[in-house]
Order: C-alpha cells, then structure tokens, then sequence
C-alpha cells in the first residue's frame, strides 16, 4: 500500500510527510512518500495533495509540474483512487477560485473559492488558529471526529460548494466557513490535519484506511 503526498513546491511538506508516516505505521498503512514524479502518482494507492499561498500561484505551480496534473487526474477521476486535499489542495477541488483574479480550479467538486467575510468586524482575515469543527454529514474519514473537536487554520479563503451534501464540516467564523468538503473518492480539509492534534491525526488514519 503506498500513499503519495504530492510536491509542486507549494509549502514545506515536512511536518504532513511525519504526519502520514506516523499514522500509517500506527495503523499498518503501508508506505507514504513525498514526490513530484508521475510515475509514482499514478502507482499509488492514495494521494495527497497539500498546498499553502495564494490559489492561482498553487494551481499554476501544480500544472507546471510535468504530467503530475494528469497522472493524479487519471487516478483520481478514471480509477477511483482516494483523495485529499489539504488548504490549498482542498481549494483547488473547486470549480473556480476568486483570489486576486478568477482562476479555474480542477471542477471536482462544484463551488467556489471566496474571500472570508466575518458577520463581526472584529474578527480578522486570515483566520488563523484553532477553531472548534462542526460536523455536517457524516463520513468514514470523520469516524471519532466529533463536532467540538479543535483544528488549526491558516486561510483568507474558503471554498463555498455547490452541493450541501458535499460539505461535511464547517466551523464558525463570523458565519458558516467550510471547513472538509467530500463525495465519492474524494476528500479535502481546509485546515491542516497535521497541525491538529488529537482530531487531525485521526482524520489522517482514517483516510489512509478509506475504502471508498
């Protein structure tokens, strides 16, 4: 069993490559790699994509990687293979994202990614910090995930989906900020699960053990 976390030099990857390998050891997950080559996207069992900056730059930077777009696109929409994106990487699930400029996203899941607007102007943007998770609809990646549960945000950004049976957690912002996104084979966190303690690396056990 391999998971592939995929590098597109977009954030440092260090602490979700611990992440991942840790959890898959605790719970015989098999091997976890961080790579930018196709070859190995399209032979794993599971794929990751992180992300952290700006989404144009983040989904410019993943296409400028030589047949890593493509090679995860096959695996993900043609073969089934699970999927998660975190920040960034979740964002890019979108059909569009709206930072500095309208940027087409990879259209998994519809919505869009917008500017975070608190209701109290007293919150600011970027919203970073913890942050309690509400759960939307349940999920096996969520299982012993329960609402109260404490994550780690860092984002101006979230992603507003189209279908409220693709939002499976959000957290209160000023207003409803989404927090997971999921359907079918697919799965993205805008917070960072390896960042998140208790909750996050439970997330990522049950991911590396999915079977969609």
């Amino acid at each position: 069993m391999l998971t592939a976390i995929i590098d597109y030099e977009s954030g440092n990857l260090h602490s979700a490559e611990k992440a991942f390998q840790r959890m898959a050891a605790e719970t015989g997950a098999g091997e976890v790699i961080v790579t930018d080559k196709p070859e190995d996207v399209a032979r794993a069992d599971r794929l990751v994509l992180p992300g952290d900056g700006a989404f144009p730059a983040c989904q410019r930077a993943l296409y400028a990687v030589d047949g890593v777009a493509e090679a995860m696109t096959e695996a993900v929409m043609q073969r089934g293979v699970p999927f998660m994106g975190i920040c960034v990487g979740m964002q890019m699930l979108a059909t569009a994202g709206h930072e500095y400029e309208e940027v087409a996203g990879l259209g998994w899941i519809g919505g869009d990614v917008v500017h975070i607007d608190p209701s109290d102007p007293a919150l600011k943007v970027p919203h970073m910090g913890w942050n309690d998770l509400v759960v939307d609809n349940a999920h096996p990646v969520l299982d012993g995930v329960a609402t109260g549960e404490h994550a780690y945000f860092v984002h101006s950004y979230h992603f507003r989906v189209a279908n409220p049976a693709h939002l499976l957690a959000h957290c209160d912002y000023g207003g409803a900020v989404t927090a997971i996104v999921g359907r079918d084979n697919i799965v993205g966190t805008q917070f960072h699960p390896e960042k998140s303690q208790a909750a996050g690396l439970r997330l990522i056990g049950n991911f590396l053990n999915w079977k969609p």
